[in-house]
């Protein structure tokens, strides 16, 4: 999978008149932070969305760094990003190891993993049910 993620490519998966404004406002919000993580070089990013499949959380965005330096670098620029639009994290953890960084916002889910840690817990393989976005 590419770097670089087209934006188009997130909204065009899913019809406009479909949406709700709460739906629009959840994929803007997407939107930046696969934004946020090409910004910081994250590589083979994915976006899934959850919402057929389950409750919990309607999407995960799912990336890699080279190191634990680059995942820290990833979740903040995230965070401070979304603050922006007084979007704060309901919870993270994984930051101060950084091997698999977990930031939830409630209805999308951000997984940045080192590429060892991504192998291993394979969260596509996981989750091959949902629908790729990108």
């Amino acid at each position: 999978m590419s770097n670089n993620v087209n934006q188009e490519e997130i909204t065009s998966t899913v019809p406009p008149s479909t949406l709700s404004p709460v739906d629009e406002e959840i994929l803007a919000q997407v939107r930046l932070t696969v934004t946020c993580a090409e910004d910081k070089k994250a590589e083979n990013i994915l976006l899934l969305r959850l919402s057929a499949i389950t409750e919990f959380a309607d999407y995960f965005v799912i990336c890699s760094g080279n190191s634990t330096r680059q995942n820290q670098a990833i979740a903040d620029e995230i965070t401070e990003r979304l603050k922006e639009y007084n979007l704060r994290p309901l919870h993270t953890e994984g930051y101060a190891t950084a091997d698999w960084i977990l930031i939830d916002y409630g209805a999308f889910i951000v997984h940045i993993f080192t590429p060892s840690a991504r192998q291993f817990y394979d969260l596509e393989r996981l989750w091959r049910d949902a629908e790729r976005v990108v």
